[in-house]
């Protein structure tokens, strides 16, 4: 019988440093007591590797391991936070006694001997480390694939850069309240780039695609090759794309990675922290409406094998599908057990952090919006004059007050019902919540996106996923370089 990832985290993490019930609860004795609420310790062990190609050339090969401790107590309003890449006895038991000290104005706990038990749930991935499950020379062997097969599939191809990666996460959590929980956690990703040249001019395209599961997932049904000819396609389009044009108009959203746009322009304004704090667009606007009838957004950590689920938070609650605005209407935010205390409310398992070494935060897992009852091709057909963006790349958004900026690294223009030129250099400028009251249409196709999103807030990543269906989104602004 395969063991637990409870199981695996405490023989992985506790065990080698010589950590046992006695050493937590002397770890809680000094971090918890009078003036601290709740007190927690995370626990992690981290194992990555990546491949890098260029040009047939093995560029790089790393490989790394980090482990350590994090130790908050919380008081009020009040975190105090410390960690310590040992884990013995003593420097837990340092970690404790810094992170009470911060600050002390809560009410008085008494340790409590964790509980291991957690609500029984399917798993969402295999705990499996990755980097053991494929040789070196494998994984070279398939990055050396790719980029024969780009550099025979047109002469225009000039640069092909292809990279791999994987790592697992262990990790232990283990809290004043009695909860125990243990996480073993793959990620893997592979990514193309192509640059393609004609009449000196430069271009190119990219692909990538991950999750949760293993090299062998990864790798298998031809997905590496069928990724490379997407890049090399956004290459070759862009090598005919003219220029964008500029001003207000109806712009389609194609399905999938568009998702980005919602995330950024919406997600991060729906996370607990800032609705508490009064600084999103969205504080204080429960049960108002923010967006277009039919307009559903959710949070949903519970999906098997995506980037942006997990069996639990890091704080070990469990994952769930939160109900962001439901028809249009501000249902509720996202919550770690912090924020959702201060708030009294229930926490949604959306407690994030990127490491031991970092603070636990609402962040998002994978957010999307649900599926219409709309033709895409009858909303090309609808426009007159508009744009059609496929892809994005950067973007940037103000939680305070929602505006955002987003570049589109394929499009299209949208001529009299037909998709015509592509073109380059097209941004869409808005404010989050008025786009979503624009949302004029929404498709029946649903799609996520393959599994490379990467979200950053106060100078931590984590992974996550995005989606959406085909939206089409009345009078928005496009920057562009033609009038």
């Amino acid at each position: 019988m395969t063991d637990s990832p409870l199981v695996i985290a405490q023989s992985r993490l506790l065990s080698p440093a010589g950590l046992d019930d006695r050493q937590l609860d002397r770890a809680f004795s000094a971090l918890l007591g009078p003036g601290i609420d709740f007190g927690d310790l995370y626990f992690q062990h981290s194992r990555r590797e990546g491949w890098s190609m260029e040009d047939g050339i093995v560029k790089d090969g790393t490989h790394s391991i980090e482990q350590g401790v994090g130790v908050r107590a919380i008081a009020g309003e009040k975190t105090g936070f410390a960690y310590s890449d040992d884990l013995d006895p003593e420097a837990l038991l340092a970690a404790s006694a810094s992170a009470r000290a911060i600050s002390r104005d809560g009410r008085a706990l008494a340790p409590q001997r964790a509980d291991a038990g957690r609500p029984a749930r399917a798993r969402l991935y295999p705990a499996i480390d990755p980097v053991e499950g494929l040789d070196s020379a494998a994984k070279v062997e398939a990055l050396r694939r790719v980029d024969r097969l780009l550099r025979e599939a047109d002469p225009r191809v000039k640069q092909v850069m292809v990279s791999l990666s994987g790592n697992v996460d262990t990790v232990l959590v283990v809290r004043s309240d009695g909860v125990m929980a243990g996480d073993v956690r793959p990620l893997v990703r592979f990514n193309v780039q192509v640059i393609v040249e004609q009449d000196g001019r430069r271009e190119s395209g990219y692909a990538g695609y991950g999750g949760r599961y293993g090299y062998d997932a990864l790798l298998a049904d031809g997905k590496p090759e069928r990724f490379a000819r997407e890049a090399l396609r956004q290459a070759l389009v862009n090598l005919e794309a003219v220029d964008a044009p500029a001003g207000v108009m109806p712009v389609v959203l194609g399905p999938g990675w568009p998702g980005v746009l919602l995330h950024e322009a919406v997600g991060h304004g729906l996370e607990g922290d800032f609705n508490r704090k009064g600084t999103s667009t969205y504080a204080g606007r429960i049960g108002e409406r923010v967006a277009a009838r039919g307009v559903t957004i959710v949070d949903d950590g519970t999906l098997p094998g995506r980037r942006g689920s997990l069996d639990v938070d890091d704080e070990g609650t469990p994952t769930r599908c939160t109900t962001l605005i439901e028809d249009g209407v501000l249902a509720g935010y996202m919550q770690d057990t912090h924020n959702a205390r201060l708030m009294g409310v229930a926490p949604t398992g959306n407690g994030r952090r990127e490491s031991f070494s970092h603070l636990v935060m609402p962040r998002m897992t994978n957010t999307y919006m649900l599926a219409g009852q709309d033709d895409p091709e009858d909303m090309i057909r609808s426009v007159k004059r508009g744009l059609y963006a496929v892809n994005f790349g950067g973007g940037q958004v103000d939680i305070t007050s929602g505006k955002y900026v987003f570049s589109a690294t394929e499009a299209y223009l949208i001529e009299d019902g037909r998709i015509t030129a592509p073109v380059k250099g097209a941004t869409l400028i808005g404010n989050g919540p008025e786009t979503m009251r624009k949302v004029t249409r929404i498709g029946h196709d649903l799609a996520l996106d393959e599994g490379v999103g990467i979200c950053g807030k106060d100078g931590q990543s984590v992974p996550v996923g995005v989606g959406q269906p085909s939206l089409l989104i009345d009078g928005l602004t496009v920057g562009g370089t033609k009038a």
